[in-house]
């Protein structure tokens, strides 16, 4: 089937389309979930984690921050993270990406992230809540066993060691 204006490709189809096709119903859906999560954040954000639509024409690109919780190397810090939805999402997850500069196991020096609720283990029952979360989450409880960044992951364990090669990458507010 050819796209129209009023379907365009996608990978998964949408239900009741047919297979590869995107129907205005479907950005609808997507459009629907999208007002509904960021209603639920601007009513009852958790702490320390934030994140809106860049610009009011367009849900599917948003902002975020992410406070490093106490206790934590990341304690008194705040990251900017950029999210960018796909047509289909919810069955696909967003593609997030640390926009500050960042210095963690799994997250590289272009603030890609490694979480697997990011990747195989994404899941339709998740949303934006649970990805600010999960990411906040991460900063005091990486994977090293899976690292972005192997000199961060090998450094971990080394208080001192992490918080200079931190502060060095990373700015702390006061």
């Amino acid at each position: 089937m050819a796209a129209t204006a009023s379907t365009s490709p996608i990978s998964n189809g949408a239900p009741g389309a047919p297979f590869g096709v995107a129907t205005s119903a479907s950005r609808q859906s997507v459009t629907r979930r999208l007002q509904s999560e960021l209603m639920q954040l601007m009513m009852s954000a958790p702490s320390g984690v934030s994140a809106f639509p860049v610009s009011d024409d367009n849900l599917l690109a948003w902002a975020g921050t992410i406070e490093g919780p106490d206790d934590t190397y990341y304690a008194g810090m705040k990251f900017k993270i950029s999210l960018e939805f796909p047509q289909e999402y919810p069955y696909k997850p967003p593609h997030v990406k640390f926009t500050s500069p960042m210095y963690h196991p799994n997250i590289d020096m272009g603030g890609n992230i490694c979480l697997d609720i990011l990747q195989n283990t994404w899941s339709a029952a998740l949303n934006v809540q649970t990805v600010l979360l999960s990411l906040q989450s991460l900063l005091g409880e990486p994977n090293n066993k899976s690292p972005l960044n192997g000199e961060a992951a090998s450094l971990w364990d080394f208080p001192e060691k992490y918080r200079v090669r931190l502060d060095q990458r990373c700015k702390r507010e006061d």
